[in-house]
């Protein structure tokens, strides 16, 4: 093999949210970087296609539907009209000042960016291919992978235009008059929302008897109910068994769970139903790094992989697939080279479904608790109760503490309602400081707020609440 063209003390496949935090924090421990991304800047799947253009979106379709209800409080707007290319033209923006600012920081920081392919030559070195066809060699001690993951795509699924997956649906190319949604988890039902309120009638399938499947069914009955409202139809326990383009429109015939068959006709598709780890085409062969039958690279309490000089963190090193997930392991993982005594050993991962309503948990849900044999004691508060949701005219949500009986520590926070994303964070560190339900019970929150919904449900674990009477 010719001389490397680039030597570095460490390098990083991918500058997502794994990647790039973990360059950044390398560098300011003193280490020479390298930091490769097909990319022109730092962001990965969550700032150019995921997180933020979808949250953008989200945010669009929560001024519509505040528009539209808020003649029920007495404030009457003209119907919302949606301008896509300027639609198109903000999002766009928020993605470009953010994925900028990140190049910036890797420019102050004098890291070395490199757009292009990477793939591994071997346990030391990386070979990147560079936009204009030219490769580039990298030789490094160590090196990160964070090559993320790519939407699923089932292989009844054919190629064609109105076959939408993710990226595709966030691009907007049109407002389609009908929309099915394959899949009832919170890709499919956020971007299902957005669609919806821009006026297109959706349709989800989802093959199991629930939206969420997995997601606490006290907190998923809530968003159900509004979903229902909002969307054409939800077919629960149903399965697609063909999609064919037609050319104006897609056919599809369904399956239901009793062996009875459908068929309908929508304008465009969305294939909502999960993500896969990119692990194939990176050389991984030509290391040591071992993976799983799924295709996640297996990993350590480090995030060292099976080839001592590599690192794996994000996606590509398995479930939770979350952002913020991914830059704390990004981040353990420096720790871990830096000096050998950080171990990645999170007690609770928040989770966020940005849908109207939001859902967040943390931490044990009940029937994840209950199943590994703890006994536990919930405390709920329905936020009909509160008199902060009464003013926003959001008076449908829930907050809900699971404890341990008899000690009371928390093991487990679950919030539907909106903003349960920004709450989200008190039950992540209550778990984490291995808090009891008394401790939130007897911090004082701000009244009136939607935080002391969660005081109220520690309440409830210690068997009352002030605003909610509950005969035990």
């Amino acid at each position: 093999m010719n001389a490397p063209d680039i030597t570095t003390s460490l390098a990083v496949l991918g500058a997502g949210p794994g990647g790039y935090p973990a360059a950044f924090h390398a560098a300011d421990l003193g280490r020479d970087v390298v930091l490769i991304d097909r990319e022109e800047n730092p962001g990965g799947v969550c700032l150019y296609r995921g997180c933020i253009p979808s949250k953008a979106l989200l945010h669009a379709a929560d001024i519509i539907h505040e528009a539209r209800h808020a003649g029920d409080i007495g404030v009457t707007f003209q119907e919302p009209e949606i301008d896509l290319d300027r639609l198109r033209t903000w999002q766009g923006s928020v993605v470009a000042g953010l994925t900028q600012g990140l190049g910036s920081l890797t420019r102050q920081r004098r890291i070395t960016f490199l757009q292009g392919n990477a793939a591994f030559a071997d346990s030391h070195t990386v070979a990147v291919t560079r936009p204009d066809g030219s490769r580039v060699h990298v030789r490094f001690e160590q090196a990160i992978l964070a090559s993320g993951s790519i939407p699923v795509r089932p292989a009844i699924v054919p190629d064609s235009p109105r076959i939408l997956d993710s990226t595709g649906a966030l691009e907007l190319p049109d407002i389609p008059d009908t929309m099915l949604v394959i899949g009832g988890g919170y890709i499919g039902l956020e971007l299902g929302q957005v669609y919806a309120a821009f006026g297109t009638r959706v349709t989800v399938v989802e093959r199991t008897p629930s939206l969420l499947p997995g997601v606490d069914p006290d907190l998923v009955k809530v968003l159900a109910a509004r979903v229902a409202r909002q969307f054409r139809q939800v077919l629960l326990n149903t399965r697609v068994t063909a999609l064919n383009d037609t050319g104006n429109s897609v056919t599809v015939r369904f399956e239901a769970q009793d062996g009875t068959p459908g068929e309908e006709t929508f304008d465009r598709v969305l294939v909502a139903v999960g993500r896969q780890p990119v692990s194939a085409g990176l050389g991984l062969e030509n290391t040591r790094v071992e993976c799983t039958p799924q295709g996640f690279v297996s990993v350590d309490d480090q995030r060292r992989t099976a080839d001592p000089s590599i690192f794996a963190v994000g996606d590509v090193a398995g479930q939770p697939m979350l952002a913020h997930k991914a830059t704390h392991e990004g981040r353990a993982a420096v720790e871990a080279m830096h000096d050998g005594k950080t171990l990645y050993e999170p007690r609770a991962i928040p989770a966020v479904v940005f849908t109207d309503p939001e859902i967040a948990w943390c931490g044990l849900s009940e029937d994840e608790a209950r199943r590994q044999g703890l006994d536990v004691r919930c405390g709920t508060f329905p936020w009909q109760a509160s008199g902060r949701a009464a003013t926003l005219a959001r008076r449908d949500g829930l907050s809900k503490i699971v404890a341990e009986a008899g000690s009371g520590r928390v093991l487990g926070v679950g919030i539907v309602g909106p903003g349960a994303g920004e709450l989200i964070g008190e039950g992540v560190l209550a778990i984490e400081m291995g808090a009891v339900a008394e401790d939130i019970a007897l911090t004082i929150h701000a009244h009136p707020s939607l935080s002391e919904t969660l005081m109220e449900a520690a309440d409830q674990v210690l068997g009352h609440s002030t605003h909610w009477f509950q005969r035990l």
